[in-house]
């Protein structure tokens, strides 16, 4: 979870947004979504304990086509332009201090990651827990600084009450998106459910212990760029924690500070390339003209659907914008997490009992959903470009599938998806 989002989302709200408290609501709200998320995508992952996520939830709740678009949009969407967002702001905020082209570092991490899980999951494994937790140690300390520290007295943030009323306003309802975003993660044990030791005990306790301690860091974060840096140093701009931590240490410790958050950033691309080809492994499971994707490697690893994704990741690096992937990544991503979080509702009425349910339900799931739609909607009406392109990949999914389907019935192969 804790990943582009955190230390980037920030500057792109200030062009939205000019209070203070709506800037920090919008992160308590989102919060409170992604926890949501988490009682939810707990139940789905012990009622359906098989990994892919969304791909296999969507599958068996509603029907094939769903569960193929899910993955179809997390092979272009939910991880490849994800790591590409991470890897494309590694090399944003390593640029002070190395003097490297942000490019180049972007697409060196996504392949060097990408060897490192192809080659053993243990060492993947081990890598990612040691970043996870140098990541933690580093914003837990960004965080708490930013409050020791006297406040900068060059910000001219808006903190008045009055100006609260832009909560209401489009700019907060997009940026709203952008949390949920910055959020995103919140699911990403689910999509390893079947991997997961004792699923029912372990995976309520990873999403939901997760999502109540991200959330918490998130916004203490955000508070403590806020008190150090002001709109005119932020908005617009993508290293946010770069800045912030030049204001609170100087210039030679600020940068030392950016490139550890780069390199930390690093955690992020490695737990979406350690995950994200399990989504794809599944659906070549489950659809035949994907089949390739389920084949592992010696050593037992899905190598092909790797390197797909990097690939998928690298190009986007090459020729798309920050700001352009990420409204685009927010507003499908969001999509088909309402559609599982609906699923679960139907599910509870076929099947009320189960070894783990949520609680909070249905409450829980409804405002989800109607934070969800709200949010949704405004993208739609305020970034009509990005959302349309969304709305368009899912056509091109439908159209893959049906053209999949249709080889598949030519072929006379027998599988059924």
């Amino acid at each position: 979870m804790i990943g582009t989002g955190a230390f980037t989302t920030l500057g792109i709200q200030l062009e939205l947004v000019s209070n203070g408290w709506v800037i920090i609501i919008t992160w308590l709200v989102g919060g409170l979504v992604a926890l949501f998320g988490a009682i939810s995508y707990a139940e789905l992952g012990v009622r359906l304990p098989k990994s892919g996520g969304e791909a296999h939830f969507l599958s068996e709740i509603y029907h094939p086509i769903l569960g193929f678009l899910s993955g179809w949009v997390s092979l272009s969407v939910g991880f490849a332009a994800a790591v590409a967002l991470a890897a494309v702001a590694v090399g944003r905020y390593t640029y002070t201090l190395t003097g490297w082209p942000p490019v180049w570092v972007a697409v060196g991490s996504i392949v060097l990651l990408s060897l490192l899980h192809g080659y053993s999951m243990r060492q993947g494994s081990r890598v990612q827990n040691f970043l996870t937790v140098l990541k933690l140690i580093l914003v837990a300390a960004l965080a708490v600084l930013g409050f020791l520290l006297p406040a900068s007295t060059s910000s001219t943030l808006d903190w008045s009450f009055q100006g609260t009323k832009q909560i209401f306003s489009a700019g907060t309802a997009v940026s709203l998106v952008l949390v949920f975003y910055a959020y995103s993660g919140w699911n990403a044990a689910a999509y390893i459910v079947g991997e997961i030791k004792q699923p029912s005990k372990n995976l309520p306790k990873a999403l939901i212990g997760g999502s109540l301690l991200v959330s918490g860091l998130f916004i203490m974060l955000q508070l403590s760029f806020l008190r150090q840096a002001g709109p005119a140093e932020l908005s617009g701009r993508v290293e946010v924690g770069q800045i912030a931590a030049q204001q609170m240490l100087g210039l030679q410790a600020g940068q030392l500070i950016s490139a550890l958050i780069g390199v930390l950033l690093l955690a992020g691309i490695s737990a979406m390339i350690w995950v994200g080809p399990r989504v794809l492994e599944s659906m070549g499971k489950q659809y035949e003209p994907w089949r390739i994707l389920a084949k592992r490697s010696k050593r037992g690893l899905p190598i092909r659907a790797i390197w797909l994704q990097s690939s998928i990741s690298i190009f986007l690096v090459l020729t798309a914008s920050f700001e352009g992937i990420l409204y685009y990544s927010g507003f499908v991503l969001q999509l088909f997490t309402m559609l599982a979080v609906y699923g679960l509702i139907r599910l509870r009425i076929r099947q009320p009992k189960a070894a783990w349910v949520s609680p909070l339900f249905p409450i829980a799931q409804w405002l989800y959903l109607a934070f969800s739609a709200y949010a949704l909607i405004y993208m739609l009406f305020t970034e009509p470009t990005e959302s349309l392109l969304g709305l368009l990949n899912v056509a091109t999914g439908i159209i893959a599938y049906l053209m999949g389907s249709k080889q598949q019935s030519l072929g006379g192969s027998g599988y059924h998806g």
